[in-house]
């Protein structure tokens, strides 16, 4: 197991590495491709209105006029060993991890991440303790009670769920729930340490508006799964052995249909992690999803650059658990 883990952590390490190449790659070397002059570039990250002055600094800082080689090397060593900023008036100093600076907002970027991180956090984690429970269970009892009325309900909810978009259910849950009803207060974000109360009370639609979508995809594919495996052999010889039925299903047939929830649990965690953006745009949230969004409508690329590696980084890290979650799951896996 430990030999298995360790490739698995090498295999991250390279991948990453392939991932931040690619993406510096996009917003540095394409743009050279495509025309765009080192001034253009420079431009693009003096904030608003830059004088030729401030455009010739920013690009001698920053070296555009380097090879890409040389510009990616000094933003792998900036992540790794830290970095300082000179704004023209004082110089900054980066702390690794350094994702860069935004002179369009003259703050570190990693400080902004550092920021808009908790909110995105708290939604995700949140939403996904719910979906988790509630899709997983329904899609066992729907497997359990095949044809019945509650198989037919819930997997046309479910259906309904796969359907709607989020920003539709959550604007829908606004109206409703917040403004027509008063069921709950006004979405906002507060910090779990200053208020754990007030910051359930307050993510709690959100939480159930982002976990009713992935709830009805994992209650669709545990149903498959299940109706798939209760028919395997293996399943007959242990109700033949006079196994309780809650032990046949727990232990046989759900343990065996996690593998392809576990994929996709993965996935979905790491893409959340990286900004749940029509969630935070609905409701209002400034998190990761946010900031980027923000960057992209400013064209503030330090930022942007940042959240995107930060989102790769975390489908990475949720995906190398998910490799070893199947390593505890399933033994073979262990031993291929």
């Amino acid at each position: 197991m430990i030999a298995y883990i360790v490739r698995r952590l090498v295999g991250a390490v390279a991948l990453m590495l392939v991932i931040s190449a690619v993406t510096f790659s996009i917003f540095f070397l394409l743009p050279r491709v495509a025309g765009t002059t080192s001034d253009d570039l420079a431009s693009r990250f003096a904030g608003k209105a830059p004088t030729p002055e401030t455009v010739q600094a920013v690009k001698e800082r920053f070296g555009f006029d380097d090879p890409i080689a040389v510009q990616y090397g000094r933003f792998v060593k900036g992540v790794v060993a830290g970095d300082t900023y000179d704004t023209g008036t004082t110089k900054i100093d980066c702390p690794a991890p350094c994702f860069g600076y935004s002179f369009r907002t003259n703050t570190n970027v990693t400080d902004q991440l550092v920021d808009r991180l908790p909110v995105t956090l708290s939604l995700v984690v949140g939403a996904a303790v719910i979906w988790l429970v509630i899709g997983i269970s329904i899609g066992v009892l729907s497997a359990l009670r095949r044809g019945s009325f509650f198989d037919r309900a819930a997997m046309l909810v479910a259906l309904a769920g796969v359907s709607l978009p989020i920003f539709f259910t959550g604007l829908l849950s606004l109206t409703f729930v917040v403004h027509e009803w008063g069921l709950l207060p006004p979405v906002r974000y507060t910090g779990f340490l200053d208020n754990p109360f007030a910051w359930a009370g307050n993510l709690i639609l959100p939480w159930v508006t982002l976990a009713f979508l992935y709830a009805a995809m994992y209650a669709r594919m545990t149903r498959a799964g299940m109706l798939e495996t209760l028919n395997e052999d293996y399943i007959r010889t242990a109700r033949a052995k006079g196994l309780p039925e809650s032990t046949v299903i727990s232990r046989h047939a759900l343990r065996a249909s996690l593998t392809p929830l576990l994929t996709l649990f993965g996935l979905d965690i790491g893409l959340l992690l990286g900004g749940a953006v029509l969630t935070e745009r609905t409701f209002s949230l400034a998190g990761l999803g946010r900031l980027a969004l923000d960057g992209v409508i400013g064209s503030d690329l330090p930022v942007v650059l940042g959240v995107v590696t930060v989102a790769a980084l975390f489908i990475v890290l949720a995906n190398l658990v998910v490799d070893i979650l199947y390593g505890i799951v399933d033994p073979r896996v262990r031993h291929s």
